[in-house]
């Protein structure tokens, strides 16, 4: 998405995700715990480090911070929050991607009488430039659906990205 953005080789970025506590939490919150209970984890780079690096190497750091979110982590936080509490606002910058969703989600196990879905979209609200949603694959086995956010200009050089669309596409589309 930095390629189809063109950003300056030494612009900040941040790549944001969302990370579910209810099982890092010791002891771990039941499967019938109604609400939210997420933090939001960030990698930071520059755009010349993210192109230098390549798909991997980003993928390998959200890793990262997502593993060393522990229940240490969450409470230290929740800690912090107690003695200074505040209210989250969502601030969206065009050199950020926010990715978001849950494999949680049985989501094409939905059926209203009209047979199986043949996508799924998160809806028109809480759209921005670098919005990636991930959805469990309508084709099952592990497979992803990608909802990406962004100004015509940069879709139309992301999907010009060969890299890119050979990470994201099928093989069964392929062929």
């Amino acid at each position: 998405m930095e390629v189809a953005r063109k950003l300056p080789p030494n612009q900040e970025t941040s790549i944001r995700t969302y990370v579910n506590n209810r099982t890092r939490l010791n002891p771990p919150l039941s499967d019938d715990f109604f609400g939210n209970c997420i933090h939001t984890v960030a990698v930071n780079a520059t755009s010349s480090e993210l192109l230098r690096n390549g798909l991997g190497c980003a993928a390998w750091k959200i890793h990262q911070v997502v593993m060393n979110h522990t229940d240490k982590v969450a409470r230290e936080w929740v800690e912090s929050w107690v003695k200074e509490p505040f209210t989250y606002k969502l601030r969206h910058s065009p050199y950020n991607i926010q990715i978001g969703s849950s494999p949680r989600f049985k989501i094409y196990e939905n059926e209203f009488g009209l047979g199986k879905a043949l996508a799924v979209r998160s809806g028109f609200a809480n759209k921005f430039d670098g919005k990636i949603m991930f959805f469990p694959g309508r084709e099952g086995g592990g497979s992803t659906d990608l909802e990406i956010c962004l100004p015509s200009n940069s879709m139309n050089c992301l999907e010009s990205d060969m890299e890119f669309m050979e990470m994201v596409t099928s093989s069964s589309v392929l062929n």
